[in-house]
């Protein structure tokens, strides 16, 4: 189950989140055996985003992975959804910056995998 967080400095209609994150599920694809039906997507928007001590339209998007994925499939993905929330965000792209963290330890459906 891979799980996205989107913290941005913007404010999200609700079209937005849905063509965010109906993009996010096509992208995730991109990683070997991620799928948009597990896959979890999570908007904090409004936020205060500061860079060098100055207020910025910015974004910083989380991403959860249960296993190792492919270095080349994470790389293409990092660059098309930095692109895809820039053009949707009207963010800059040097303002947007993306993390990935790799578990192999998971819990879900009530159950804890490994």
């Amino acid at each position: 189950m891979p799980y996205i967080a989107i913290n941005t400095s913007q404010k999200l209609s609700a079209p937005q989140k849905e063509k965010i994150k109906t993009e996010i599920g096509r992208l995730i694809t991109i990683i070997p055996n991620k799928t948009e039906a597990v896959t979890y997507v999570d908007f904090s928007d409004s936020r205060t985003a500061y860079m060098g001590g100055v207020e910025i339209s910015g974004a910083f998007i989380d991403l959860r992975l249960f296993h190792q994925s492919d270095s080349e499939a994470k790389k293409k993905f990092t660059e098309e959804t930095l692109a895809m929330l820039s053009k949707e965000l009207g963010i800059a792209i040097e303002n947007i910056y993306m993390s990935i963290l790799e578990f192999n330890d998971w819990g879900s459906r009530g159950k804890y995998k490994s």
